[in-house]
C-alpha cells in the first residue's frame, strides 16, 4: 500500500467513524502536518476522498467532510433500496440461503445498544452478502459504487442512536428466513421497511421532515 493509499484510508476511518464531524474542513497542509508528510502528499489523500465522495470542495476551496441533507439521504437510500429489492426477489426465488449474511448478523447479534457505532461494519457486509450472494460481478460493482455512501449514512444513524440493534438484527433474520423460504414478495417488503426507517428517521434527526414509515415509498 502507496503512504497516499494508506493515509486515504485513515482519513477515510476517520469520516465514517464520525471522528470528522459533517463539514469539518480538511486542508491540504493540515494532512501533510497531520501525517508528517510532503505537501503534494497530502493533496492527493485528499482528491481520493473528494473522489470518494467523502469530502466536497467548493469553488477551489479547502475540501470539508461533506454534509448530507434530506434529499442526499433519500436519493442515497432509494438508489439502494432500488437495487437490493431486486437481488432479494431474485435469491428467494432460488430459495438461497446467504451464509456470509447470517455471520455478519450474529456478530451484530454480540454487540448491544451502548455499540451503536460498532454495527455499521457487519451491517454494511450483511447487505453487501446479500448482493453479492447473486452471483454478477457487474451488479456487485454497482453496489461497490454506492457502498462509501451508504456507510456514511448508516454512521449518522447509529451515532445518533436512531435504530435499537436488536430491531435491526431481528429484521435481518425475518429477510434472510423469508428469503430461503421463497417467500419473495414478504422478504421484498421487510426489506424496503427496513430501508425506510433507517432512512426517515435519519432525514428527522438531520432537520427534514420525515414521513410515515408505513407508508413512505422505498
Amino acid at each position: 500500500m502507496s503512504v497516499v493509499d494508506a493515509i486515504a484510508r485513515d482519513l477515510r476511518r476517520a469520516v465514517l467513524s464520525g471522528e470528522l464531524a459533517a463539514g469539518t474542513p480538511l486542508t491540504e497542509w493540515e494532512v501533510a502536518k497531520r501525517y508528517e508528510v510532503a505537501r503534494p502528499t497530502g493533496k492527493a489523500a485528499v482528491e481520493q476522498l473528494v473522489y470518494d465522495r467523502l469530502l466536497v470542495r467548493d469553488n477551489h476551496r479547502s475540501a470539508r467532510v461533506v454534509t448530507l441533507g434530506a434529499d442526499d439521504v433519500r436519493d442515497i437510500y432509494r438508489t439502494r433500496a432500488h437495487l437490493e429489492s431486486e437481488v432479494v426477489r431474485r435469491l428467494a426465488r432460488a430459495h438461497t440461503d446467504v451464509p456470509a449474511a447470517r455471520a455478519a448478523n450474529a456478530e451484530i447479534s454480540a454487540l448491544t445498544d451502548d455499540s451503536a457505532l460498532e454495527v455499521v461494519g457487519p451491517d454494511m457486509r450483511f447487505h453487501t452478502a446479500l448482493v453479492d450472494a447473486l452471483g454478477s460481478p457487474r451488479i456487485s460493482r454497482m453496489y461497490g459504487s454506492l457502498v462509501t455512501e451508504v456507510t456514511l449514512c448508516m454512521t449518522q444513524v447509529q451515532g445518533r442512536h436512531l435504530l435499537e440493534t436488536t430491531l435491526i438484527t431481528a429484521e435481518h433474520e425475518q429477510l434472510l428466513n423469508l428469503i430461503a423460504a421463497g417467500e419473495e414478495s414478504r422478504a421484498v417488503a421487510v426489506l424496503e421497511l427496513h430501508l425506510v426507517r433507517a432512512r426517515e428517521r435519519l432525514v428527522g434527526a438531520i432537520g427534514g421532515v420525515a414521513q410515515s414509515e408505513a407508508v413512505a415509498r422505498p
